[in-house]
């Protein structure tokens, strides 16, 4: 028996999604396993742009519609179809941040679950750390706080951040490798 290497499956969910897209497109109702499959990566990337729970979940709901309605439109390039989705998912944050406030609110981000209660001091050292990280990460500029968003909120692959943002993903890896770094010594410093 032939163990399925990392390209085969990746191979794999493309063929796969090609075949969800076309049936979306030839059915609409058929648009829900692809709403399934993206839904929470939607709502967390679109909820460090929210300022509640409740607006992320509206504007989700409008990303949604957009794409079940441009899907018609849609054909398979270069980029994946997850970039076609979060560059309607940026472009909805950015009408909305434009009707509202124009930056991301990193501190309305979901909590991480939280240390069990019999450890309490863990738990206070944790949401000490979470609080240095977020006020180091809110003086980012806001391009370098949308990259951020887009990788760990969005959970997208560079060469998907790339197609969203317009940039060659091996500028936009080099780029988060840069916050990054950035980040963990100014993080080390403020210790």
């Amino acid at each position: 028996m032939r163990m399925a290497t990392t390209h085969d499956a990746r191979g794999e969910d493309e063929r796969d999604e090609a075949e969800l897209i076309a049936a979306a497109q030839a059915d609409r109702a058929a648009f829900a396993a692809l709403y399934r499959r993206y839904l929470d990566r939607i709502y967390r990337y679109l909820r460090a742009h929210c300022a509640s729970a409740d607006d992320a979940a509206d504007l989700t709901q409008q990303v949604f519609l957009r794409a079940l309605d441009a899907l018609p439109r849609y054909r398979p390039g270069p980029a994946p179809f997850a970039a076609w989705l979060f560059r309607i998912a940026a472009n909805a944050a950015v009408d909305a941040g434009r009707r509202r406030r124009p930056d991301i609110a990193w501190e309305a981000l979901p909590p991480l679950p939280a240390a069990p209660e019999s450890e309490p001091e863990a738990h206070a050292l944790r949401r000490e750390s979470l609080g240095r990280l977020r006020r180091l990460v809110a003086g980012l500029d806001a391009e370098k706080r949308e990259l951020l968003a887009l990788r760990f909120a969005g959970q997208l692959s560079s060469t998907e951040i790339a197609a969203v943002v317009g940039k060659r993903p091996e500028a936009v890896k080099k780029q988060l490798t840069r916050i990054l770094r950035t980040l963990k010594e100014q993080y080390d410093e403020a210790e």
